[in-house]
């Protein structure tokens, strides 16, 4: 793994300015939501020993994101928490009085009115399948723009929630412009896991849903603090979040983040070489689909530039033998499902451990307790098989491109 420290690190406490957007307390709402709908379940948190022992490390937690809401992913936390936000705020607006949570979904009259929302995003999967379920769940319609790349098992797992998917020639960005354009039209609302200057306030309501999942794991460690984070990402909303909690939860010593990105797609770590954020043109390929992305959030960035330690990219060859070993039970006694987005964490953990330069830089020792978050599971069943029982050793990226924002509303999520 190319490794670099970050040059911005602020060891300090968490700034208050950063806090009042994105600190535990501005979590709370979400988590007390959340648990309330149905099908809510704490993930679990798996231990790896085998890894440890293989490391030279005390532990190895896996949290385990495979059967989030029967979904599969971490972002049926987001996604679907940012529609439930937003469409609050529309029926707060059309009534003229507050809204309770409990309302949305029993009242008649907001079940009409919610019929006149309507969420739209572009995705190549996992996001546009918790807008589409969040949308469903609470009663308003969906548009979810894919492109020609996307495969037919992720399309009918986001139809399934009654969305209505619109197939776009060409790439990621074409099905991002597909849909900006065509909720100008009509006046939908654009739900993105990213954000940049002008749109601040979604992408802030999907990171807060993620930081339910950073609750459960700081419940289920039971006061056993990690020394180090490993955490994959893309635009940087989930390191970010995971940034944002541990920092404000634990001051100066919050544990060590390193934030993981593919090597063709390394839009952070290329922001931190360059000291402000940047984008990394070309097409972006990688077998790490969810993580192929071009530009940082700046909501992500603002936390990352000053919490994160380090800042490392891998390339797509240990994916797949990583997610065999997962599956094989090989560093537990179970078997894990993880999907290709889900291990970068894990393999830029391994690649570290084994290189002795990483290891003095991130101290990794016999002390170090590692956590982990798998964030998908087999949410391309197909391709997830082939993967597996050895028949693919490599994958035809989807081209989800995320490029330079050609206007302000070009809303860019996976």
């Amino acid at each position: 793994m190319r490794l670099i420290a970050n040059p911005l690190l602020c060891n300090t406490d968490y700034p208050d300015e950063l806090r009042k957007r994105l600190g535990i307390d501005a979590s709370q709402e979400a988590r007390q939501a959340i648990s309330g709908w149905p099908g809510y379940a704490v993930t679990p948190l798996r231990s790896l020993p085998g890894l440890a022992a293989e490391l030279g490390v005390h532990r190895v937690l896996y949290k385990d994101e495979a059967s989030r809401f029967g979904l599969g992913s971490f972002k049926a936390l987001g996604g679907a928490y940012a529609v439930f936000r937003l469409l609050i705020d529309y029926l707060q607006e059309r009534t003229g009085r507050q809204i309770a949570p409990s309302e949305i979904g029993t009242d008649s009259e907001l079940r009409r009115y919610a019929g006149e929302f309507t969420v739209a995003c572009a995705t190549a999967g996992n996001h546009g399948r918790s807008v589409a379920w969040g949308a469903a769940l609470f009663g308003c319609p969906c548009r979810i723009f894919v492109h020609d790349n996307v495969g037919d098992s992720r399309v009918r797992a986001i139809a399934a929630f009654g969305a209505d998917v619109v197939r776009v020639r060409g790439n990621y960005d074409d099905s991002v412009r597909a849909a900006a354009a065509a909720a100008e039209q009509n006046g939908w609302t654009i739900v993105s896991d990213t954000s940049y200057p002008g749109y601040m306030d979604i992408p802030l309501y999907v990171m807060r849903g993620y930081m339910t999942m950073l609750d459960e794991a700081v419940q289920q460690l039971e006061g056993a603090r990690p020394s180090h984070v490993f955490l994959q990402a893309g635009v940087g909303g989930l390191a970010a979040a995971a940034c944002a909690y541990f920092w404000d939860l634990h001051g100066a010593a919050k544990p060590r983040l390193i934030v993981v990105e593919p090597e063709r797609a390394a839009c952070l770590q290329r922001s931190i070489e360059a000291r402000k954020i940047v984008t990394v043109g070309g097409g972006l390929e990688t077998s790490m689909l969810g993580l192929a992305c071009g530009e940082p959030s700046h909501l992500a960035w603002d936390v990352l530039s000053r919490g994160a330690g380090h800042f490392g990219t891998i390339a797509d060859g240990g994916i797949f033998a990583c997610m065999r070993k997962l599956h094989d039970g090989a560093w537990s006694n179970e078997s894990i499902i993880a999907g290709e987005s889900a291990v970068a964490g894990l393999v830029g953990l391994i690649e570290s451990g084994a290189d002795p330069g990483s290891r003095r830089e991130l101290e990794l020792d016999r002390d170090s307790r590692i956590l982990l978050f798998g964030t998908e599971g087999n949410t391309d069943p197909e391709l997830y098989e082939r993967i597996v029982d050895g028949r693919l050793d490599t994958v035809a990226p989807d081209q989800e491109s995320t490029g330079s924002p050609r206007n302000p509303r070009e809303a860019r999520t996976r």
